[in-house]
């Protein structure tokens, strides 16, 4: 196992690399960060054009300009913002935490509803439960997030409002906290987090007890079971013991896979409940073409999707003994 662990993690290095640089050859090809810095900087001259260039390696070929940025970028030395010559790293910390908050408690309450439910209809394959669940699901998925956005934002702001004769939502549908607040505050956070939530759980119920369904259904005639049942053991036991140990573990596979992407940001409920998350953040420094942004967002959803895979690797052995890694 140890052996194993210090493969990937040795892996990683050069997958990094690859990855970073990649994206680094697209930046530079689809957004000109030269270019952006005088569409940000119309009254920059031009010495000071070609001081930021070169700065920044801007003038070297690709390989020897992502050098020069890995060599910075390691020794914390992160070129500001083209617009607004901000720090990059506080805005990209909040960005990232938030994205955290919202996909973490997101993926929670909908894998564990998502889960329940898919329990439910395997229990009784083929019954009405069964059928209107995975109805229910099947609708679930297909509609995109951004309907079912539009729909919450019109119900909660605007329908509902006018029907209780109120002269503001009902929830609100954009932000974190309201305009001109300050502090921590812990109910109001709960408020504005309500619709995203709901928007991105739906999603994952509609999923995970798709999943959770089918993986049941194929354990559930397994000869493990029916030697269990032969025992004398309790269904209840036969289903936490054995049905859901082996269901679980693509779940699980599943659920690190999927972890690795929160940090990428839910790009477009972030961007239609105005959620400054890391998604609204890449939009916006893509929409810039905001270079030393974009390539710490990068580096970081890497690095997650690379740890997270390391995780789903893990967890068959896990659940499974008879696996083995090394």
């Amino acid at each position: 196992m140890i052996r194993f662990v210090a493969r990937r993690l040795l892996w990683a290095i050069p997958t990094l690399i690859i990855v970073t640089f990649l994206v680094y050859v697209a930046i530079r090809l689809g957004t000109n960060p030269v270019a952006a810095y005088r569409r940000s900087n119309a009254r920059a001259s031009k010495a000071k054009i070609i001081q930021y260039e070169k700065k920044n390696g801007l003038d070297l070929n690709y390989v020897q300009g992502y050098l020069n940025w890995a060599k910075q970028f390691v020794q914390g030395k992160w070129a500001r913002s083209i617009k607004g010559n901000r720090e990059v790293w506080p805005n990209l910390k909040r960005a990232l935490a938030n994205s955290i908050v919202l996909g973490g408690v997101a993926s929670a309450v909908g894998v564990s509803i998502g889960l329940g439910v898919g329990i439910f209809a395997a229990l009784r394959p083929g019954s009405k439960r069964d059928t209107g669940i995975t109805t229910a699901s099947f609708i679930g998925v297909s509609v995109p997030p951004y309907v079912t956005a539009i729909i919450l934002q019109l119900l909660f702001a605007v329908t509902l409002p006018r029907l209780f004769g109120l002269d503001k939502p009902i929830l609100p549908t954009s932000g974190i906290y309201p305009a001109g607040h300050f502090g921590f505050d812990l109910i109001l956070r709960i408020k504005y987090l309500l619709l995203p939530v709901i928007v991105v759980s739906i999603q994952v119920v509609a999923a995970y007890s798709r999943y959770m369904r089918a993986s049941l259904l194929e354990v559930v005639n397994n000869d493990y079971l029916r030697t269990a049942r032969a025992k004398g053991i309790s269904e209840r036991r036969v289903l936490v013991k054995h049905m859901l140990r082996n269901a679980m573990i693509p779940i699980v596979t599943l659920i690190a896979l999927e972890a690795g992407g929160i940090l990428s940001g839910l790009i477009i409920t972030e961007n239609l409940f105005q959620y400054p998350g890391a998604g609204v953040y890449f939009i916006k420094a893509l929409g810039d073409g905001d270079f030393p942004l974009i390539m710490p967002w990068m580096v970081f959803v890497t690095l997650a999707v690379v740890v997270f895979n390391l995780l789903a690797d893990l967890s068959y052995a896990w659940l499974d003994p008879r696996i083995r890694l090394d």
